[in-house]
């Protein structure tokens, strides 16, 4: 199915966070594989078993989707962040002041973490800041916002357990665009 450019979303890897691509039709030849239907950063039945070498993720898993930017950087900042727990889904918009793109992508973590009541369950972070990501998963030494990143990793031991998913940014990927506009949306009431 096409979208409203002519495009179809093409994933290369059935996996959590799995890049999405958007190939026109032209571009595209149609092979005998079987076809797979799931939206990116959703489990597909071969992400459930594998993903990416870290082990399934529990239905129960808590799914947090978040974004934060600022217009210019520095400047107007704003979070955007979906909570999924299972049929339940709850979306933060906040102005946060003035501020960076960093000091937005950390704090919309931290406003996601602190809106999961049961913290025995897994988490699931996602967020398209490489820099937020390499911070909290890979003991980066942060050079600014180091409150921030004391409060987050301090935070993060509260938790048995939270993955975090790298997401490409501005893919079309649905909940990461919806995280976008959340922000976006905070940073023009905030004005």
């Amino acid at each position: 199915m096409t979208d409203q450019d002519g495009r179809v979303e093409v994933v290369y890897k059935a996996a959590t966070g799995a890049k999405v691509y958007r190939a026109g039709v032209r571009n595209l030849t149609p092979t005998d594989d079987p076809l797979l239907d799931f939206t990116a950063g959703e489990s597909t039945p071969d992400s459930r078993t594998r993903n990416n070498g870290v082990g399934p993720i529990p239905d129960n898993a808590i799914h947090i989707w978040t974004d934060g930017g600022c217009v210019p950087n520095p400047g107007p900042a704003g979070i955007g962040v979906v909570i999924i727990d299972g049929a339940e889904q709850r979306e933060i918009s906040e102005y946060l002041g003035q501020g960076t793109n960093n000091i937005a992508e950390l704090t919309a973590i931290v406003r996601g973490l602190e809106s999961v009541p049961d913290r025995k369950r897994l988490v699931v972070v996602y967020s398209d800041s490489q820099y937020a990501i390499g911070l909290l998963t890979q003991n980066w030494k942060p050079k600014a916002n180091i409150e921030l990143v004391v409060q987050l990793r301090s935070m993060l031991k509260q938790f048995p357990e939270v993955r975090f998913v790298k997401v490409a940014a501005h893919t079309g990927i649905a909940l990461n665009e919806r995280v976008d506009q959340l922000a976006s949306a905070a940073i023009s009431r905030g004005r």
